[in-house]
């Protein structure tokens, strides 16, 4: 997995919608969840209790927003996706190109279409490149939304006062977990902010919806 060493700069919000298109194709590993159990709490050992399970989902449904904020201003959509062990698709409405951007995936295919056109390649990180010509570690997200730390490479991890993931740094990036949901017999992250140098991406779930993987 390739990854940059310092922050680089968006040249225009433009560049900033590509990148965020490209932060969601690999937000595609993570959460399973329903709705918000607001009445629920958690407890400690909560986390530890969980943490193997987190491996295993691979098949739900998203609804929520997303926001990206750089020097060059900020914007935000609505987010539709569908998840499966093998494939995954994700429908992005909002201000971004002319308000609609579709990613699809595949092993070995990763496809992104918007208003600008129709952009291909074999990995997140290649359309990363492809499009932006600067490299970022795609593929830990799938690892971060689930308040999990990717394998390859060092991590620091602050806990909170219920042993659940607070601050996650890990390749100059920081991801903060705001808030959590139950999803089923799971905790999972609702809220999370990512920030790399002047790049700050916030995902909120606000419907989860956990899917057969057959």
């Amino acid at each position: 997995m390739k990854h940059v060493s310092s922050p680089h700069p968006c040249a225009a919000i433009a560049s900033a919608r590509v990148w965020l298109g490209l932060v969601l194709v690999a937000l595609l590993a993570g959460c399973a969840s329903q709705a918000p159990s607001p009445d629920q709490s958690r407890d400690r050992g909560d986390w530890e209790a969980q943490i193997e399970r987190l491996q295993t989902l691979d098949a739900w449904s998203l609804a929520g927003k997303v926001g990206l904020r750089t020097n060059e201003g900020s914007e935000s959509a609505n987010i539709d996706w569908q998840q499966r062990p093998d494939t995954y698709r994700i429908l992005i409405s909002g201000p971004f190109g002319a308000g609609r951007t579709l990613l699809t995936g595949r092993p070995g295919a990763v496809t992104l279409t918007n208003g600008e056109g129709r952009f291909e390649a074999e990995t997140p990180e290649a359309l990363m490149e492809q499009q932006l010509g600067w490299l970022l570690p795609i593929s830990a997200l799938d690892y971060w939304v689930r308040g999990l730390p990717a394998p390859e490479g060092g991590e620091r991890i602050e806990h909170d006062e219920q042993g659940f993931p607070q601050q996650l740094r890990q390749f100059g990036w920081t991801i903060e977990y705001r808030d959590w949901t139950r999803a089923d017999t799971l905790w999972m992250p609702r809220r999370l902010v990512m920030t790399y140098g002047e790049l700050r991406a916030t995902l909120v779930a606000n419907q989860w919806q956990l899917l057969s993987d057959t």
